[in-house]
């Protein structure tokens, strides 16, 4: 494998794009053969943005920035909670009452002083989606409502961005991959929000923190593997887990062609957001959804 420090500058020169310190830090993933060098390399130079610094972001952007990931985004306009820190593992108690963001800046870059850690402190809207994922090359959704979701889905479809998705419930967590034009985006497989009371929020119904750390953790696990081109992602396949059984279990998802955002012919070529009621932590049940196009 050679220096796994050297790479080949102008004129055939060697470059050490690795300090000391990274290549101890790093040196679990070097000698993987799937990895190395060069498979570091590309993960010191990723944008990854996770939006939501909740229960999934939380260890989605610890194992982030344990990786080595170059630039790492944070998009949260909420101030943490008591409650959340059964699950939100960026946080501490004496965190209540501030911003996430900060929060977690201070915690990434406490594990990873090597990472850039950019924060966003505001809620994602159709005004302001498609500057924020612009520059990064991979999303990862933590978000906690369907409005924010779905709105998240369409951009990225409509960006060409790889969105890694995924939600929790109780004892059960669901995962999948969207990379638009290649596979089925969240829409092919849930078209609308569902309905007013079809699905209870964690509030409501309650979640384990754990299964928050699982389903978090696969979903850095994704965006690795779409960085590195390594292994299959979780493209066309929706990955289920029920922690009670201790079982995972997959469904095969396909394209659909009359998908209103990614289909044959689309119909929503403008983002919409939802007015939806009763959006909750984790879970975005919602209530009544109407469409608002964005002004812009």
């Amino acid at each position: 494998m050679g220096d796994p420090r050297a790479q080949e500058g102008l004129g055939g020169a060697l470059v050490f794009p690795f300090s000391e310190e990274e290549i101890v830090r790093y040196s679990r993933h070097i000698i993987l053969q799937e990895v190395g060098g060069v498979g570091q390399r590309k993960l010191k130079d990723a944008r990854v943005l996770v939006v939501g610094a909740g229960g999934l972001g939380s260890p989605a952007a610890f194992y982030l920035a344990a990786a080595g990931i170059g630039t790492l985004g944070i998009v949260d306009d909420d101030v943490v909670d008591l409650s959340n820190l059964q699950r939100q593992i960026l946080h501490r108690t004496e965190d209540v009452g501030k911003p996430k963001v900060d929060s977690a800046h201070r915690a990434l870059t406490a594990l990873n002083p090597g990472v850039r850690v950019v924060t966003y402190r505001e809620r994602l809207s159709a005004a302001n989606v498609m500057d924020l994922i612009r520059d990064y090359d991979v999303i990862v959704d933590g978000v906690d409502n369907f409005s924010t979701r779905y709105l998240l889905n369409d951009a990225c479809v409509m960006a060409g961005k790889p969105l890694v998705d995924a939600g929790i419930l109780r004892w059960d967590g669901m995962l999948m991959t969207i990379r638009p034009g290649e596979g089925p985006c969240y829409r092919c497989v849930f078209p609308e929000p569902p309905p007013a009371g079809v699905i209870p929020s964690c509030q409501e119904a309650g979640v384990i923190g754990a299964i928050a750390g699982v389903m978090g953790t696969l979903q850095a696990l994704e965006a690795i593997k779409l960085i590195l081109g390594v292994g299959e992602t979780l493209s066309g396949r929706l990955l289920l887990f029920d922690a009670l059984e201790g079982r995972f279990r997959q469904v095969n998802a396909a394209q659909d062609p009359d998908c209103p955002v990614c289909g044959d012919h689309p119909t929503i070529t403008e983002l919409i957001e939802y007015d939806l009621a009763c959006e909750l932590p984790e879970t975005g049940a919602a209530a009544g959804p109407t469409e608002r196009k964005n002004p812009s």
